[in-house]
């Protein structure tokens, strides 16, 4: 599948932002986040509030490092869902405004949109993360959720994320094979083979066979491959190869 138009990332990231921040702020900030287990909820908000005005300020300079986050004096809750949405309005108008490719821990240059899209997958499980810890609801659009699974599974078989993340490389194999298959007949499923010199990804079709095929929405696909939920969810469905869906899953998270 294609990756979505830019100005669908761009209406999504400014869509989860907010709402990411407004559920935040109805919860308690020292609470621990269930799913992010070493982060509080202040801490959780921290994060995708200082990323987006820094991934912003890396693309309106093009500067060649990370740039450092940081957390304004007297931020507080009431502040939360105002500063997440200014730094996804931020970001989308630098990478608007881009004239040419862009840094990345990658080893190369990359569209300024691959900034975009990776923030938005990862505010997107965040704001999953918060709804959890605040009993909200959280719901995305089975194409972004489809989209966060083919960009995570893109990172994951990354020879250049391989060689950041030692884990990545006990994914190498022999020709075992999942099948990530989402229920919406419109999306394609998401073939992993792992061979010798690490995981290959492909679009597959829905009864494409595999050593172990899991079944589910796409929303809860994204939840699982971001280890947001587990395969005993009863949305989730598993045919074959337990151990081999476990090992994945021990090894890997993105999001």
């Amino acid at each position: 599948m294609d990756i979505p138009p830019q100005d669908r990332l761009a209406e999504a990231l400014v869509l989860h932002a907010a709402a990411f921040g407004r559920k935040a702020a109805g919860g308690d900030p020292a609470a621990t986040v269930p799913t992010c287990p070493d982060w509080t909820l202040r801490q959780l908000v921290e994060h995708i509030g200082g990323a987006l005005p820094a991934m912003a300020e890396l693309v309106e300079t093009g500067a060649r490092e990370p740039i450092p986050q940081s957390v304004p004096d007297g931020m507080g809750p009431d502040l939360w869902e105002a500063w997440l949405s200014g730094g996804a309005d931020r970001l989308v108008a630098a990478v608007e405004a881009a004239d040419g490719p862009v840094w990345s821990p990658l080893g190369e240059d990359v569209p300024a949109a691959f900034w975009l899209r990776r923030l938005l997958h990862d505010t997107t499980v965040h704001h999953a993360d918060a709804a959890i810890t605040v009993g909200a609801e959280w719901t995305i659009d089975p194409d972004l959720a489809a989209d966060g699974i083919a960009e995570g599974l893109a990172l994951v078989a990354s020879p250049a994320v391989a060689g950041m993340n030692p884990r990545i490389a006990q994914l190498r194999g022999s020709g075992e094979t999942l099948l990530w298959r989402p229920e919406e007949a419109d999306l394609p499923a998401w073939l992993v083979t792992r061979t010798p010199d690490g995981p290959r990804v492909t679009e597959a079709a829905h009864d494409t066979d595999a050593d172990v095929t899991v079944s589910a929405a796409a929303a809860d696909l994204f939840l699982l491959l971001s280890r947001r939920i587990t395969a005993d969810d009863p949305g989730v469905k598993v045919d074959g190869d337990r151990a081999l869906l476990d090992h994945w899953t021990s090894l890997t998270a993105f999001g």
